[in-house]
Parts: C-alpha cells; sequence; structure tokens
C-alpha cells in the first residue's frame, strides 16, 4: 500500500507505433520521472502497443492509488487529445468512481517544453555550421 506522499500515480500517456524503438525517448523520460516523483509512473499508449491507458491505470490502483495524473506527451491537442482521450478519461472514472483522475494538458502546450525543443533546435543548427 502506497504513503499519502506517493499515491499520485503518473500516466504517461503517449500515441504508439509499430516500430518498437519509436518508444525509447518515452521510455527513457518514465525512467526519469520514475527516478524523481515519489509516487509510481507508468508509460502507456493510445494504440499499437501495451499497456493501454486503462490497464496501466488499473495497475496503478491495483498499487493502492488514490489519484492518477495522466500526462498527454503529445506535442499538440489534435483529435486524439479532443476526442480520444476526454472518452478514455471518462471510462477510467466510471470504472474507479473512488480514484481522483486528472489531465495535464499535451506536452507541446507547455511554455517550458516548447522553450526546450527552441534551445534544441538552435543548438541542432549551431551544430550543423
Amino acid at each position: 500500500m502506497l504513503n499519502t506522499v506517493s499515491e499520485t500515480g503518473l500516466l504517461l500517456f503517449a500515441h504508439g507505433a509499430r516500430d518498437a524503438r519509436w518508444a525509447e525517448p518515452f521510455e527513457r523520460l518514465q525512467k526519469k520521472l520514475a527516478q524523481q516523483h515519489a509516487g509510481p509512473v507508468r508509460l502507456c499508449f493510445l494504440e499499437l502497443m501495451l499497456p493501454s491507458l486503462a490497464d496501466a491505470a488499473q495497475e496503478l490502483v491495483n498499487m493502492g492509488c488514490q489519484r492518477l495524473l495522466v500526462v498527454p506527451i503529445f506535442l499538440g491537442r489534435g483529435g486524439h487529445i479532443r476526442r480520444d482521450l476526454p472518452r478514455l478519461i471518462a471510462e477510467l472514472e466510471e470504472s474507479y468512481a473512488g480514484v481522483r483522475i486528472t489531465c495535464a494538458d499535451a506536452a507541446g502546450e507547455n511554455e517550458g517544453v516548447l522553450d526546450a525543443l527552441t534551445a534544441y533546435c538552435l543548438e541542432a543548427a549551431r551544430a550543423s555550421l
């Protein structure tokens, strides 16, 4: 059973792809977060890869998480974030009435993420000279 400090589970929600190598940066992100977040961190996918959001949420609830934060690792709010994700979260809320489920904005909507991408692009431009 988790203590109150660690009862929030993070669900890193990514799209998924047919090529398993596509997930490597997301797996590295999960490992980095797991070293710094007090609660459990799980990577999950919309399609083409496992686990699904539902399966990862079930695992965290089984561990005793009373709060789940879904963090969409998407650059923008396209159809998957506007339509698919709200439906999936509603299904989780129906399944886990006693669990508080919240959702962060798409990662690319955050200024800090955009600043990091800007720095990366500038670094790549300097390196190409």
